[in-house]
């Protein structure tokens, strides 16, 4: 119950940061607001401003909130509902939400920074007894550059770089080396794990000290690795270098918030996957498909190409099919993540 209580938690605090990204930038352009509600369910208490007209609510299921835009859902006549504004103010203001989430997201990934024992540059210390890579000429105190093609600025993107791209024979690692760039094609061990392969890096790598400007350049690009790495999974699960049955849910997220409780060093291990998941909701917000924020953006490049808006009619059943297949698959990932737990 606790975990569940942490994942309802978290994921009610992301999806009101999100609802809030929509209800500051309708504000910023004056559109009609109903409602902005803190929660879900039943109202517990609420209060209506009397200078916007807008009614504040606390709702009984902290699973996040929403706002209620005039004419976002229905016609309108008010010269403030939404679909009265110009495109490119809807732009910013469905793109706000998703835009509030990777903010969370990059806040969080600082404070884990700032958090980790030791930052690691992409300068070789030492190596594993019998690594390929040494053998192959890689050496102590070399600086890697870049990983079959991938520029490498930290020693987590240095790690997730080899786990992802180093899997399929020789790859080109470029160092820095007294001064001079040199190519070396290395053949990194590999590890299986759920039927996929993961490259494993076979070295260690020198320490950073820490300070405002390390703390801040190490933050910015493990924020970037971690953007990169949500989408490498959604690319690799379309190409099918993962299968359907590696997704998950929330069933199989409050397993990841107990495994992470549970761990040694849990408080880091659960804002690690605080910040993740707040990534990817931004990330999965912004994609081009039916109901998310994404395909409203999409409908707004269509107005603005056909230079009149799609009819409501139209997008409505659109959206209505999107949210059914989003659902559709929400139940599978559910019926997944329930079957893991049972076997």
């Amino acid at each position: 119950m606790l975990n569940i209580l942490i994942a309802l938690l978290i994921f009610g605090f992301l999806i009101l940061i999100h609802e809030f990204g929509h209800y500051v930038m309708a504000r910023r352009f004056k559109v009609g607001i109903r409602e902005f509600s803190i929660g879900m369910g039943p109202k517990l208490f609420g209060k209506t401003s009397q200078k916007t007209g807008i009614s504040y609510s606390l709702r009984l299921l902290p699973i996040g909130g929403y706002v209620s835009m005039e004419g976002e859902d229905e016609d309108s006549d008010n010269e403030n509902a939404l679909p009265k504004k110009p495109i490119y103010q809807r732009f910013f203001i469905m793109v706000a939400g998703a835009l509030m989430n990777l903010l969370v997201g990059i806040l969080l990934t600082c404070v884990l920074v700032l958090s980790t024992k030791q930052l690691f540059s992409t300068t070789v210390s030492s190596f594993v007894d019998g690594a390929p890579s040494k053998e192959a000429g890689l050496c102590e105190g070399d600086k890697i550059l870049s990983i079959g093609g991938q520029r490498v600025y930290t020693g987590y993107d240095l790690a997730y770089t080899i786990m992802h791209d180093a899997v399929s024979g020789p790859t080109t690692v470029v160092v820095l080396r007294d001064g001079e760039k040199l190519s070396i094609s290395v053949e990194f061990p590999t590890i299986e794990e759920s039927g996929v392969l993961f490259g494993a890096r076979d070295f260690y790598l020198d320490g950073v000290s820490k300070s405002f400007g390390t703390v801040l350049y190490h933050s910015f690009h493990q924020s970037l690795t971690s953007i990169r790495m949500i989408w490498e999974s959604l690319v690799d699960l379309l190409t099918g270098r993962y299968g359907v049955d590696q997704l998950s849910g929330p069933v199989g997220i409050v397993s990841e918030v107990g495994n992470a409780v549970e761990a040694d060093d849990g408080g880091f291990n659960l804002l690690y996957l605080t910040a993740l998941i707040a990534l990817n909701l931004g990330i999965f917000n912004l994609l081009p498909f039916p109901a998310l924020d994404g395909g409203r953006i999409l409908f707004l490049l269509i107005e603005l190409i056909l230079r009149k808006p799609v009819p409501r009619k139209v997008e409505e059943a659109v959206n209505l099919a999107g949210l059914a297949l989003l659902m559709l698959l929400m139940l599978f990932v559910t019926f997944q993540d329930v079957s893991k737990l049972i076997h």
